[in-house]
């Protein structure tokens, strides 16, 4: 497997994979319906502009992606927000987020000192992603209530989580 830089190249596999994380309950916020070449082109342009954007690729496959950028206010310079990452479904567990996320923090701290947060959020329920996190330094900074509304229109709670330079 090898990790790079994503390109806009990648828009179309990167949706294909966007597509079938969300179609797992509890896999993505956004729903198989609302990941459109837009919303995907959007944030990889983003990233690409004022983040940083990886995918890891095996057998010209993409098996997970994860990107962050910074906000345009300047007050917000110094860090990266919208984290997102996904990994496919028969990917998921061999380790491969932990690979996104190693060389994404990686290049933070080579690579990008004004950088001294980095910010996600996780829905309550999904104990293992905020576990996950946690392994990674990043630490739960609260909880908004009732601020995820799932598929059976039942409400959440969002746990805003930070890594801290």
């Amino acid at each position: 497997m090898n990790i790079r830089t994503t390109t806009i190249k990648d828009i179309v596999a990167i949706q294909s994979l966007y597509q079938k994380v969300a179609a797992l309950t509890g896999g993505l916020a956004r729903e198989e319906k609302e990941i459109d070449e837009h919303y995907i082109s959007d944030f990889v342009k983003r990233s690409l502009a004022c983040g940083l954007s990886f995918v890891a690729v095996r057998d010209s496959q993409v098996l997970g992606e994860i990107h962050c950028y910074s906000p345009p206010e300047s007050c917000f310079s110094h860090l990266l927000s919208s984290l997102t990452i996904a990994v496919d479904p028969s990917s998921q567990g061999l380790g491969v987020g932990r690979q996104l996320f190693e060389n994404l923090m990686s290049t933070v701290i080579s690579k990008m000192p004004k950088i001294l947060r980095i910010e996600l959020f996780a829905k309550e329920s999904n104990r293992k992603a905020i576990e996950f996190y946690q392994s990674l330094g990043f630490r739960v900074e609260g909880k908004f209530e009732s601020r995820v509304k799932n598929r059976q229109g039942e409400f959440e709670i969002d746990i805003p989580m930070a890594w801290l330079r």
